[in-house]
């Protein structure tokens, strides 16, 4: 595995472990088994290590949500996206907290950071909009994505909350498609209607 691919991994597996207070140069050095100062010739320092995997998890989701399967309808598509993004927020869980959770209150993402995940966003809406009718205008294709967006979010971040023990940790997947499924389909019936 490249240099730099290992620090991430090693990042990754540690935030996802043990939060942001386990980040520092020297754990991550430790853990990828690689020097601090072979770090530093990569990343400036745990700051651009955390812009990198602020960076490359909003290019895991952007490639989660792209479903250019043809033989897919576009709702279907949309549906595939969405339960990929939720196969993304578990396997990649540092990832994840990072762009999305309880990140680290040191970090604050770069402008290039910022741009890829607004860029992830605008992919998102792109692809749910497939699926609705095209005369919607912008406003309404970018709320119907930030309702999808933030309820599979929502049920991701709820599967480790202790009240969510009265549900089979197994049956959370599919309780978090239902749920997707049906908002989506009552997004698509909404519109179709005016």
């Amino acid at each position: 595995m490249e240099s730099k691919a290992k620090i991430l991994t090693a990042a990754s597996e540690l935030f996802a472990s043990a939060g942001a207070g386990a980040l520092s140069v020297r754990a991550i050095s430790k853990r990828a088994g690689l020097s601090t100062i072979g770090i530093y010739n990569h990343f400036n320092g745990k700051q651009g290590i955390l812009d990198a995997l602020y960076i490359e998890g909003f290019q895991m989701v952007m490639t989660a949500i792209r479903v250019e399967d043809e033989s897919l309808a576009p709702r279907d598509a949309v549906l595939q996206g969405l339960s990929n993004y939720i196969d993304l927020a578990t396997e990649h869980r540092g990832h994840y907290e990072l762009i999305f959770g309880h990140g680290d209150p040191s970090y604050t993402p770069s402008s290039s950071a910022i741009s890829v995940g607004e860029e992830a966003f605008n992919r998102l809406t792109y692809f749910i909009s497939r699926a609705l009718p095209q005369t919607l205008n912008g406003r309404e294709k970018r709320e119907a994505a930030l309702q999808l967006w933030a309820l599979s979010h929502g049920y991701v971040s709820l599967q480790d909350h202790e009240a969510t023990e009265l549900i089979p940790h197994t049956a959370w997947r599919d309780l978090m498609m239902r749920a997707v499924t049906t908002h989506l389909d009552a997004i698509i019936a909404k519109y179709a209607d005016q």
